[in-house]
């Protein structure tokens, strides 16, 4: 008798009533990246990205004649719903909704509240197997309660190894981020569905490297553009894309993907066994940036200047966009869930550097003494081997040792036009050395003695900052002091192997 009941009631359904049309997976997608602005030049703060991304899909569906529901699965978890544009549907949306609660063991509790599943008990000491139909009670939130035709009890509580299992996944439940319309056509066809959305959590940087020369007149520059996600989506084989530059945009409130996970309580004057909490494992440590990602074969095609190949690196293209600057990346890549990743952004074997060694005193000072700051200074454009944009980030420069390069500075820099001044700046620099000393001093002046000394083979460029009250000038240099965005300076030039003096006084 089951057979015609199940066909009588196959025959009481709605006409309209129809199955959800799924499209599982895009075919061709595209990803640009835009950066935190907010986050200046500091680095990547690897769980906890605030930029964005700009995706687009084409995916191809089947659509039935009249009113129906689109399922576009694999969407990115972090999607802003109110940006989504679809197109490509024969009479357009009806309305458009994200499923934001994700398969979970918690879930599947929740949405069974009430609903008959299947406790199965395995004996711990003999591995017998025993099913018994059970009624949920209480969701995943603060233990989970079930009523057995033995009475009442809590799930994991009677010392066997238990768990549930479900006749049929709950309704509104979906294993990946998914984005559903509803949707109407006068027939059925088959029609090829863009969709475009913003996104959050993405982000990039670039990540310079620098190789000083033996003289420090020339630098090595490469650069790598890193692309990061915290996303729980990946996106294969994609057009991928960064943008540098200042774009208006209003921060939206993205309503968060849940997947709750099961906790777990027993009575106390019930229980057998200790059960921890059940929670998802928590995720591996961040991973430092990969190397720069390998092309297949350095092949260019000619005349096809928007690909580039250096040597077996994958360098990024750059184009003009208004007032930004967009970065194509010429070969598809995976922008992987929770990764990161880099490919080539800038290559310029030989920018010319001004090597400036600098100070810092208070020109009050009793007495003070200091090692000199490696300064490489340039100007952007193509003079210099550089006139392109620079993007901020983080800047690591090398000097050749005895066996191998060696770590001489690190520092973040800011975005730089083409035309700009550029600094590179290292880290403290032994052997070149000043000593500011106060020689002699009455009721209304002070002298005092800077002396700079230099163990280098040849003269260096040293630059002295004299901080002083606009009520306390410095009077009588022995050297020529300028004034340069604010600062009083002091420019020499130390001789090789030798040193050089400036006496100055002090009006008290």
């Amino acid at each position: 008798m089951r057979l015609p009941l199940l066909l009588a009631a196959g025959l009481s359904w709605p006409a309209h009533a129809q199955v959800p049309v799924t499209s599982p997976r895009a075919e061709r997608v595209e990803v640009t990246v835009y950066r935190d602005l907010s986050r200046g030049n500091r680095r990547l703060e690897r769980d906890w990205l605030n930029g964005y991304a700009l995706i687009s899909e084409t995916r191809t569906v089947t659509i039935p004649a009249g009113e129906s529901e689109l399922r576009l699965e694999g969407v990115a978890s972090g999607i802003i719903p109110q940006s989504a544009i679809v197109g490509g549907l024969p009479q357009g949306i009806v309305e458009r909704n994200r499923d934001a609660l994700l398969l979970s063991a918690g879930s599947l509790i929740d949405r069974s509240l009430g609903q008959r599943v299947t406790l199965r008990r395995t004996s711990r000491a003999t591995g017998r197997v025993t099913e018994q139909e059970a009624v949920v009670r209480t969701g995943s939130d603060g233990g989970v309660v079930l009523e057995t035709p033995a009475g009442i009890e809590a799930l994991r509580c009677s010392g066997l190894g238990e768990t549930l299992t479900y006749r049929a996944v709950p309704a509104g439940l979906t294993a990946r981020p998914t984005l559903s319309v509803r949707m109407r056509s006068r027939q059925p066809l088959t029609a090829t569905v863009t969709l475009s959305y913003l996104a959050t959590g993405f982000d990039w940087q670039a990540d310079y490297v620098g190789r000083l020369s033996a003289d420090e007149r020339t630098l090595d520059l490469q650069a790598g553009l890193t692309l990061a996600s915290t996303d729980d989506t990946s996106f294969i084989d994609a057009t991928t894309q960064a943008v540098a530059g200042r774009v208006n945009r209003e921060d939206a409130r993205v309503p968060p993907v849940e997947a709750p996970a099961i906790r777990l309580r027993c009575w106390p004057q019930g229980t057998t066994s200790v059960v921890p909490q059940i929670a998802p494992p928590a995720p591996p440590p961040p991973s430092p940036p990969p190397p720069v990602m390998a092309a297949p074969a350095p092949v260019m095609e000619v005349g096809a200047e928007d690909i580039v190949v250096a040597g077996s690196r994958v360098m990024a293209a750059r184009e003009r966009l208004g007032d930004l600057q967009l970065y194509r990346i010429p070969l598809p890549v995976t922008v992987a869930a929770n990764a990161q990743k880099q490919v080539g952004l800038i290559d310029q074997p030989a920018v010319r550097v001004t090597p400036v060694y600098r100070f810092g005193f208070a020109a009050d000072s009793e007495e003070d003494a200091q090692d000199a700051t490696l300064i490489l200074r340039t100007r952007n454009r193509p003079e210099e081997g550089l006139g392109l944009p620079l993007p901020a980030g983080n800047v690591v420069i090398l000097r050749d040792g005895a066996s191998r390069p060696l770590l001489v500075g690190e520092r973040a820099m800011d975005d730089r036009a083409v035309g700009e001044k550029v600094e590179f700046r290292t880290g403290v620099t032994p052997g070149v050395t000043a000593r500011l000393t106060r020689t002699a001093q009455s009721a209304t002046a002070a002298r005092y003695r800077l002396l700079l000394t230099s163990d280098r083979p040849h003269p260096v460029t040293a630059e002295v900052v004299l901080g002083t009250d606009d009520d306390a000038p410095i009077l009588g240099p022995s050297g020529r002091l300028v004034r340069r965005d604010g600062e009083t300076l002091w420019e020499t030039v130390i001789p090789a192997n030798g040193s050089v003096e400036l006496g100055y006084r002090l009006r008290r």
